[in-house]
């Protein structure tokens, strides 16, 4: 997911990393809250705080935290780590905005497999009831989750459909084609009076040849030999 963050943060999200707490910046959710390094990484090199700060990552005492937390880290709106919370958050997010005739925008980036849970979809017809037109959804849909693949643990097909038919308008992209996601943020709102859903297709792992598409690395942490690999696979991409 961190070429849809690279693209938010570079061109979409307004924000202040000088003024953190400014209150006309947009909002951003990361619903799972277990990709809080790649979160972390950006807000660093967007100046939220220094570069230095993230070798403290998931360390003992860091404010760091292995899920996304915003105690003590400007530029993190919400913790999150419990899925199928984020998009809930976001809708009243959204709402709050409207009610008080306010310009900001809500974006939350989903993973494919929390949205399994029910509490999502509650929130999607919520979201299309009140016309949310100021709040978007990016999912990273990599189609592995946990233990399997999305489709052998709960298919989500007619995945764009189901979303299409909770009132949501739906784009899909490549979501490590940087154009393509610039570009398509860019029509937000893409309907006015409709919520937003980006479908971005993504390979879990992507850049190291041998994390690509394997489900053992949503748990393991390359080590030794494994990370100079993946590190110079990184550094020639």
């Amino acid at each position: 997911m961190v070429d849809i963050l690279a693209v938010l943060y570079a061109y979409i999200l307004k924000y202040d990393s000088q003024r953190p707490d400014w209150e006309e910046r947009d909002r951003f959710i990361l619903s799972k809250g277990h990709g809080g390094a790649g979160v972390y990484a950006v807000l660093a090199e967007c100046g939220f705080f220094p570069i230095t700060k993230l070798d403290s990552h998931y360390q003992d005492g860091s404010d760091l935290s292995g899920h996304v937390s915003h105690k003590g880290i400007p530029g993190v709106d919400i913790s999150t780590g419990s899925l199928g919370h984020g998009l809930p958050i976001g809708a009243g997010m959204a709402l709050a905005a409207k009610l008080d005739d306010l310009k900001r925008r809500i974006f939350v980036v989903l993973s494919d497999g929390e949205c399994d849970e029910g509490s999502n979809w509650e929130a999607a017809l919520f979201a299309s009831h009140h016309r949310l037109d100021n709040l978007t959804i990016v999912i990273d849909y990599n189609k592995i989750q946990s233990l399997t693949t999305v489709k052998e643990t709960l298919n989500l097909e007619p995945f764009k459909e189901k979303w299409e038919s909770f009132g949501w308008n739906v784009k899909e992209v490549d979501g490590h084609n940087h154009d393509q996601l610039k570009s398509v943020f860019e029509e937000i709102p893409f309907q006015n009076g409709r919520p937003n859903c980006v479908l971005a297709h993504t390979i879990k792992g992507k850049g190291v040849s041998f994390m690509e598409n394997k489900v053992l690395w949503h748990y393991r942490t390359a080590r030794d030999e494994e990370y100079e690999a993946a590190l110079k696979e990184l550094e020639q991409a």
